[in-house]
């Protein structure tokens, strides 16, 4: 397979990360890349993304453990440093039919308002 159709079957996320659209960044080290959501749906809504490429939680293997808890403890960074985010939200969809439309694993943070129920 060529590079180029490598290329066109990337997630919008892998292109966040590889920088070729833009996106307002929080927070990145070598594993993950935290953003804004663009559609927000709480004041404040970001977006943890691995960077390695895992389609959903159900597609998590055993030597993906460390990610796993990174993208936990990360939420816990985040609530602590992040004026308004000590109460939080954390969300992540696992197939199309319960709402999951970027197939690259991330967790929805929401947080900065009240929250009933689901």
């Amino acid at each position: 397979m060529e590079s180029t159709e490598l290329k066109q079957d990337r997630t919008i996320f892998e292109k966040i990360i590889d920088r070729d659209i833009p996106s307002d960044i929080v927070f990145e080290d070598d594993d993950l890349i935290v953003i804004k959501d663009i559609s927000p749906k709480a004041p404040i809504h970001l977006l943890i993304i691995p960077k390695k490429p895992i389609k959903d939680i159900a597609s998590l293997k055993a030597d993906d453990q460390a990610i796993a808890g990174k993208l936990l403890l990360i939420a816990g960074h985040l609530s602590e440093t992040i004026p308004g985010a000590k109460d939080f939200r954390l969300i992540a969809n696992n197939g199309a039919s319960v709402g999951q439309s970027v197939f690259h694993l991330h967790f929805h943070f929401l947080a900065g308002k009240a929250m009933d129920g689901f």
